[in-house]
């Protein structure tokens, strides 16, 4: 089971909303964002909450729940406690945030899922990968590195290639989303939200690879 979730981003406000912070603009679209409890530690903001925690504020948000509107089972495999990370090195040194979490808390490659953005789909993508390339992203590479291995779960928000050559890709991920994307990018994350969940409440989240690998929402 997944037991860090590391969002990939830039520190600053010169950096909010911008396309390489994607995935902390996702994080703070979470119904519930504003119960976690950020403190800095290793090198970035950490919070924690438990399954149980999760999937009760899931219920209460409505995001995920049984039929009879009760919280979804926890699995027995739970762990203790399911991290958040957002590492505060800058992207190109997120690794180093990620793999003192890992030591500290005893978390696998395998037990860690990394969002970030991702070039190589169109805005409106969605895509949940395991292992295999970096696609030259520079925390993706960090990530490998300090890890050891690729074998690590990605949940990837597209954000396309910039249309004009004359604009750099450095440029383009650094540059904000319009306000007409903004809005595109948040019908993105609303149907996310329970994807995230249920890979976090899932005894197998490769089971969901298959339908999410590569998703069009928009």
């Amino acid at each position: 089971m997944i037991k860090l979730v590391a969002f990939l981003g830039n520190y600053g406000k010169e950096y909010e909303k911008t396309r390489h912070n994607v995935s902390w603009y996702f994080e703070d679209s979470l119904p519930f964002a504003n119960r976690l409890n950020w403190q800095n530690k290793f090198k970035g903001e950490l919070a924690s909450l438990t399954p149980q925690e999760l999937s009760q504020w899931a219920c209460d948000t409505k995001i995920c729940s049984k039929k009879d509107g009760s919280p979804v089972l926890v699995p027995e495999e739970a762990p203790a406690h399911i991290y958040f990370l957002k590492p505060l090195t800058y992207m190109n040194l997120s690794g180093d945030s990620i793999i003192e979490v890992a030591n500290f808390y005893k978390i696998q490659p395998s037990e860690i899922l990394v969002v970030h953005d991702e070039l190589e789909l169109e805005p409106g993508f969605v895509s949940l990968k395991w292992s295999g390339g970096l696609g030259g992203h520079n925390g993706l590479r960090s990530t490998k590195a300090v890890l050891g291995t690729p074998d690590f779960f990605r949940l990837r928000f597209g954000i396309g290639r910039p249309s004009n050559d004359k604009i750099s890709v450095a440029d383009w991920v650094l540059s904000r989303f319009t306000a007409e994307q903004q809005e595109v990018m948040q019908n993105v994350f609303s149907q996310t939200n329970l994807l995230l969940v249920k890979i976090l409440l899932s005894k197998t989240p490769e089971d969901y690879i298959q339908s999410w690998g590569k998703k069009k929402l928009l």
